[in-house]
């Protein structure tokens, strides 16, 4: 557990505390970017801050993603971004929104997670690349990985919400 860290749902007044935080971490506008056109548009499943001192620190967000397949369309989620104040990186707010939030997504329904990051990173969540090799994805690479709970499709075409084709 880390001092006074508080973990909970974003609020439409914390968007310039993201905002901050999210071009802090990447020290560019386009994951800030990102996340302010999933929420405006809509497709944001799941979006969490951290807190302590009542300063925002960290931020995660899953947006919702579709495999479509033989099988048809069945929903996922999409990890994108998780940033961290650089000041604050490395203290294990990073794993504790994680961790949260893959409660929160599991609790909710949801069985498929899918991110495109460091593998020593989100290999420690679950994540891998070879539960993402058999989807069909504009970043499909070695950076692209995924994570289930239970059944959930191992092939079909990943579609994102519309913000990604920005990038």
């Amino acid at each position: 557990m880390i001092r006074g860290l508080v973990i909970r749902p974003a609020l439409a007044s914390d968007r310039a505390g993201i905002r901050e935080v999210e071009l802090q971490a990447f020290g560019q506008a386009a994951e800030a970017d990102l996340v302010d056109a999933l929420v405006a548009n809509g497709d944001a499943v799941l979006e969490l801050v951290a807190t302590q001192e009542g300063e925002i620190v960290g931020h995660i967000l899953f947006s919702r993603l579709f495999v479509e397949a033989d099988e048809g369309r069945v929903p996922a989620v999409a990890l994108a971004p998780l940033a961290v104040r650089p000041k604050r990186q490395d203290s294990g707010i990073g794993t504790a929104l994680v961790e949260h939030a893959h409660a929160s997504l599991t609790h909710g329904g949801d069985s498929l997670s899918v991110v495109l990051g460091d593998p020593a990173y989100y290999g420690r969540f679950g994540y891998a690349h070879e539960r993402a090799a058999g989807f069909v994805s504009d970043y499909q690479c070695e950076a692209l990985q995924a994570l289930a709970w239970g059944e959930a499709p191992t092939t079909g075409r990943l579609v994102y919400a519309p913000a990604f084709s920005d990038l």
